[in-house]
């Protein structure tokens, strides 16, 4: 993955001295190129995979919306409305499988990157500064889902995450509103 031409638009949003909001949204490689930019750059990391719904929120209603297994209203007042303030702040990440959460501090930086599925989804408005879009080919995202998930997550991931994602990705036009499109291959 080339990432020196995110790199450049990140110097170059960063030198105007405000705060920076990155998404990397879609199919695969957005947890890597986030930490690619972490190793190359002083940046806070928010991951969407902290925001899923927890048991009680996962009504049929919810479950139905496209983009709805993710908890972004409580992302929006938790990380995005902090960020703004420009305030150190801590936000609280859900375990899934403890189904508890746990909290994390944070000190304000100039770029800040959200990553993960449905990181791009319309109720955020227009804050992002930078809207990445990353994918492989089918066959490389199922290969990197069952080595990550194993055989029993990984039927899960293809009946059910993965059509919902490209839902998510066709109905808002996530690839083709993205500022910068990787390819993995």
């Amino acid at each position: 993955m080339d990432i020196s031409e995110v790199l450049r638009k990140l110097d170059a949003l960063a030198s105007r001295n405000k705060t920076v909001l990155v998404a990397i949204d879609g199919g695969s490689g957005k947890t890597t190129l986030a930490s690619l930019l972490a190793g190359e750059c002083d940046l806070n990391v928010f991951h969407m995979d902290d925001f899923f719904l927890r048991p009680f929120q996962r009504t049929e209603e919810r479950l139905s919306e496209i983009g709805g297994y993710t908890d972004y209203e409580r992302f929006k007042a938790e990380v995005l409305d902090k960020i703004a303030e420009g305030k150190p702040f801590s936000y609280r990440p859900y375990d899934r499988k403890t189904e508890s959460f746990s909290t994390v501090g944070v000190s304000p930086k100039t770029i800040n990157i959200v990553e993960g599925a449905y990181s791009l989804h319309p109720f955020y408005g227009d804050v992002w500064d930078l809207r990445i879009f990353v994918t492989a080919p089918i066959g490389l995202r199922l290969s990197r889902i069952r080595e990550r998930a194993g055989d029993t997550l990984f039927e899960r991931f293809v009946s059910d995450w993965i059509p919902r994602e490209d839902a998510y990705f066709r109905k808002f036009r996530i690839k083709e509103k993205s500022d910068v499109v990787i390819l993995n291959d």
